[in-house]
């Protein structure tokens, strides 16, 4: 009987063990929770420190563009979610898409990764240099699985720039900065074109249906969640194409702004309605497969809103691809049950490049002590209400970018170069030189025509041969009273911890288009060009050219 207890006994085991492993193992389809199918949360014994992290980076998003900002387009998950979190409102990112995703990815600033000027081009034979450690990476040394959904932008030239390549378990979306929301074609140039759209490191033919990027990528987002273990800890980056333009959205996302008459604004409003339904649509698949309650969501632009492709950045002035406050003061919030202090608003000082330390360390990570990152851990700032420990930001130096025609030495006191585009932020100061951009106030107003109309906007008049602008963007957030000439001290001040930044800045990455980066040449296909090959035939050439002149010139000397 003891024998028979025991053998009982063992084969319950044996099941038991069985259909734990088989649960742990077990793939469902979207829409289904793999093996939790009531959506619970796992047990309160399980381990659960490293929390689920999940990025929602939206593109060209203003910064009056939803609802608690004051905007007509309605936002109400953001808006909830906002509230329910903490609101960023003193949050900076960079003017364009590159080089904020580049300082998310790395914490560093432009100037250390070569990146400072413009974005990468999808011709250039350029890339996030690979000797910079990801975010994604780090994550993976602590066991996270890691996933990218939506717009990399970081180059692909060769096959180690892609996104599985820098960390990624998986990829689907995009490799360049932008392209048709339903076909996912784009053209660069006239007569080079070719399609964008990735699994991994595929073209993702199979996946061309037809469907509206925003709905395609969020169904890919319910499809991770649905297949992974919720036990097991999550690195989840949405990097969702809209706002940006070609500005197309479905039909039914347009019901509730057909008074607007400006058909760039009510374009983008009908897409960003339909963005916060695929973030209503993404926070229920967290809750529905028990991700939700050990989760952080981040939600955040990349940079300030384009007017002329309807994005409102009012009342701050300037636009997208400008170093003032419209093109880099974003839209940002956390949300997460692990925040201590729900409910509220940070006016701390916080940048992009801050989620690299901040995520890793909430990770239970490491940061190595070689790597010299540009981000603070501001975890505590945000979910504590603590004083920032980021005192300054260096929002770039453009070597390359127009000089400005009346900069100099001289009007940089003999530190700086006033010719040069650069700006910076040390506690409440601003200093801007160089030719800092498009510097219009756009006010709503403007879009209340059929058509673009700049006669509503407030105008600036330059006095001439200026080429430095100072700001107390805490009294200031406008950029509306220049005090250069009231404080010279402060400039001086802020012109030398510019010189401090670009001496430690590296060369400028930005090579010329390359010809073999055509897509016809690649099976109609946006995709990497480059060959390990292609170095190894050119000393060849090089060598038979150099025996061919050397012969011809024996011939001469017979």
């Amino acid at each position: 009987r003891m024998v028979a207890a025991v053998l009982a006994g063992l084969s319950l085991l044996s099941l038991l063990t069985c259909g734990y492993l088989a649960w742990g193992s077990r793939r469902g389809g979207a829409g289904e929770a793999p093996g939790n199918l009531l959506g619970e949360e796992p047990a309160a014994g399980a381990p659960r420190s490293q929390p689920h992290i999940i990025f929602i980076l939206a593109d060209d998003q203003g910064f009056r563009d939803v609802g608690y900002h004051g905007s007509e387009i309605r936002t109400p998950t953001l808006d909830k979610l906002a509230a329910e979190g903490v609101k960023l409102e003193n949050y900076y990112v960079q003017p364009m898409c590159t080089p904020s995703r580049s300082q998310l990815i790395t914490g560093k600033y432009q100037i250390h990764t070569g990146l400072q000027h413009s974005i990468i081009r999808p011709t250039q034979p350029n890339c996030l240099p690979l000797d910079n450690v990801t975010l994604p990476q780090k994550l993976k040394e602590v066991g996270y699985s890691t996933h990218m959904v939506g717009k990399w932008h970081l180059g692909f030239y060769r096959r180690e720039c892609m996104p599985t390549q820098r960390g990624f378990d998986s990829f689907f979306g995009s490799l360049l900065g932008s392209g048709d929301y339903y076909t996912h074609f784009k053209c660069d140039s006239p007569g080079i074109c070719g399609y964008d759209l990735y699994e991994n490191d595929n073209a993702a033919w199979d996946h061309d249906n037809g469907i509206y990027s925003t709905q395609m990528y969020t169904q890919k987002v319910q499809q991770i969640l649905a297949s992974h273990d919720p036990r097991k800890p999550i690195f989840l980056y949405i990097a969702y194409q809209a706002v940006h333009s070609p500005l197309q959205a479905p039909g039914r996302y347009f019901e509730h702004y057909r008074s607007i008459n400006n058909i760039n604004r009510r374009r983008y409003a009908a897409m960003l309605a339909c963005l916060d339904e695929a973030i209503h649509n993404v926070t229920l698949a967290l809750r529905k497969y028990g991700y939700y309650e050990n989760s952080i969501i981040i939600y955040s632009s990349d940079n300030g809103g384009q007017p002329m492709a309807g994005g409102s950045n009012w009342p701050l002035r300037g636009s997208k691809g400008t170093y003032w406050e419209g093109g880099i003061r974003a839209v940002g919030f956390v949300h997460s049950p692990l925040l201590k202090n729900k409910g509220s608003v940070c006016k701390e000082l916080v940048h992009i490049t801050d989620w690299f330390p901040t995520l890793i360390t909430l990770a239970e990570g490491q940061i190595d002590e070689d790597i010299q990152l540009d981000g603070y851990d501001v975890w505590e700032t945000i979910s504590e209400g603590r004083r920032s420990p980021r005192v300054d930001i260096l929002h770039n130096i453009d070597p390359i970018y127009t000089k400005a025609k009346n900069g100099s030495w001289a009007a940089g006191y003999g530190i700086w170069n006033t010719a040069i585009q650069s700006a910076i932020r040390v506690n409440h100061w601003k200093l801007l030189t160089g030719n800092p951009g498009y510097s219009d106030w756009v006010p709503p107003q403007a879009f209340s025509n059929a058509g673009p109309n700049r006669w509503h906007n407030e105008r600036v008049s330059w006095s001439a041969g200026k080429t430095v602008w100072l700001f107390n963007i805490t009294a200031d957030p406008y950029e509306r009273v220049d005090l250069s000439a009231r404080h010279p001290d402060v400039v001086k001040q802020l012109l030398r911890r510019l010189s401090q930044f670009n001496r430690t800045a590296v060369p400028v990455r930005y090579p010329p288009k390359d010809p073999r980066s055509n897509p016809k040449l690649n099976g109609g296909v946006w995709g990497p060009w480059f060959k390990e090959d292609d170095k190894k035939k050119k000393p060849d050439k090089s060598k038979g050219a150099n025996k061919q002149k050397k012969s011809k010139n024996k011939k001469k000397a017979n």
